[in-house]
């Protein structure tokens, strides 16, 4: 059993459901569904002030980010990621020192280490595999011998007897698995590990061109969504076009009917006007050759201003027949202006009707070689099986070398001592191992800020009360920028006589 801080919780429950359920898929998602996993532990959820829905969403947002992620590679980051823990990969027993102080003996895969009763995450100081030479039990009592000829043994003991076997055989399975990967594969091994290789690759590339289908089908999906709201559009364009095409011809032929009757009644009025004008001088003449008559015969009868009196009616009725003419020709040319213009309002009409019209015509032009290049053909939908939920990570493996070390023929049947006088390469092999995690963190520096920025977001909802005793020395150790690593680089420095002389004082 491992404990992890919330944030690296959040994280490996986003791996689990995507090994087990594969890639994230919007359409089958339902709120909800990730929450009834039973992914964190309580201890993460009663530390604060978060419904299950908020946790759900924030696994939610890392599960969508592993899209394309197989179900090996999910597990391979979930052990990653699991491996940093402080108490990963840790078997805890109960031992005592020469002094009898109560402490804890953690058996690893990279050696021994001595924790104080009330801190699992900090060893205070560890052993390698490659410093230990010799492991034996005698009741009790266990004594580890170094390879330095000069360190005095390593004693400590374990009032548990029926652990002291299983400590021995924890002992010698680690070492042995530790050795192992210097060991030269075998020809079967390689031929497994090559068959192991191609398969390898073929599932993967069985899964790019799946992953490349399902993009292609997405890509189309989002085509023809596309394509649908410009259909749309255009039919909302043409049905605007439409209407503009219908009123337009309405207004022309409404103008056409306007014109033709101004142009009509400009008639009749230009028509009248004439006839007036003729009626006038006709009248005039008329009335002048009267008037000259009466005048004639006046003239021998009256003086000259008798004569202005009499003839001013008939000057009356000349201006009131000028004045008519002069209003009848003033609204002629006005009819005739208003037809002028309607005319002109009635060439803009069909233009714009012209217009509309050719519009319409590109509209659909266009929307018909539209429709026509962007067909999609159906390409298939990519199912997940639903796969197991993930182990803790060591504890099958530990069963394991239980019982390979039980049967082993290299015991000589002695089952309380276990020589690891060495391979020469372990020194090395510890540096190989160092390298590759260096090389992993380097990798992983994105995955590092991520984790910082959620603990930093879920920083202010923390219930301080609730919080672990671990929990609260993680978080010490956070401050301080030590980890995992950091405080076991610690624990190994000085020499392995120093560590021994360090470990009776404890």
């Amino acid at each position: 059993m491992f404990t992890a801080p919330p944030e690296a919780s959040v994280l490996l429950a986003s791996y689990a459901v995507q090994a087990k359920f594969g890639d994230f898929d919007e359409d089958t998602y339902k709120p909800g569904m990730l929450a009834s996993e039973d992914l964190l532990p309580q201890r993460v959820i009663d530390q604060y002030q978060m419904t299950l829905e908020m946790w759900e969403e924030r696994i939610r947002v890392w599960y969508a980010d592993h899209r394309g992620m197989s179900r090996d590679e999910a597990e391979m980051e979930y052990l990653k990621i699991a491996q940093d823990l402080d108490m990963y990969g840790v078997n805890y027993f109960p031992i005592l020192n020469k002094k009898e102080t109560e402490l804890w003996l953690g058996v690893t895969a990279l050696g021994l280490n001595i924790y104080e009763k009330e801190n699992k995450l900090q060893p205070k100081t560890t052993f390698t595999w490659s410093e230990i030479r010799h492991i034996s039990f005698d009741d009790k009592k266990f004594i580890i011998k170094p390879v330095d000829k000069n360190a005095p043994n390593f004693v400590f003991f374990s009032h548990k007897l029926r652990m002291n076997k299983l400590i021995l055989d924890l002992c010698m399975g680690n070492h042995d698995l530790f050795m192992r990967r210097r060991k030269p594969d075998s020809m079967e091994l390689q031929q497994m590990k090559a068959a192991a290789k191609e398969e390898k690759q073929r599932r993967q590339v069985q899964r790019n061109r799946l992953a490349r289908e399902k993009q292609l089908r997405e890509e189309a999906e989002r085509e023809r969504a596309t394509m649908e709201q410009r259909l749309l559009q255009y039919q909302e364009e043409i049905r605007l076009a439409n209407e503009a095409l219908r009123r337009s011809e309405e207004s022309a032929d409404l103008l056409a009917e306007k014109s033709r009757v101004a142009e009509e009644e400009a008639r009749l009025l230009s028509q009248k006007a004439a006839e007036a004008e003729q009626e006038i001088t006709r009248l005039r003449l008329t009335a002048m050759r009267k008037d000259e008559e009466k005048l004639s015969r006046m003239s021998k009868k009256y003086n000259s201003q008798k004569l202005s009196v009499l003839l001013s009616p008939w000057k009356e009725k000349t201006r009131e027949a000028e004045m008519l003419t002069a209003r009848l020709v003033e609204e002629s040319e006005k009819r005739v202006a208003e037809a002028n213009k309607l005319k002109d309002e009635l060439l803009k009409a069909r233009a714009a009707e012209k217009q509309a019209k050719e519009k319409l015509l590109d509209f659909l032009s266009r929307t018909t070689s539209y429709v026509g290049s962007n067909t999609a053909s159906p390409i298939s939908v990519i199912c997940y099986n639903t796969l197991p939920p993930l182990s803790s990570g060591y504890g099958t493996e530990l069963s394991l070398l239980d019982s390979e070390a039980s049967t082993s023929p290299d015991l000589n049947l002695n089952l309380t001592s276990y020589d690891l006088i060495a391979h020469g390469d372990a020194d090395q092999l510890s540096l190989e191992i160092e390298k590759e995690r260096v090389d992993y963190l380097e990798k992983s520096k994105h995955l590092q800020n991520q984790l910082r920025e959620l603990r930093s977001e879920i920083a202010v909802l923390k219930v301080g009360d609730k919080q672990t005793d671990y929990d609260q020395l993680h978080d010490e150790q956070v401050k301080l920028g030590e980890n995992k690593y950091s405080t076991l680089k610690k624990s190994k420095s000085g020499s392995t006589k120093s560590r021994v002389a360090f470990f009776e004082e404890l």
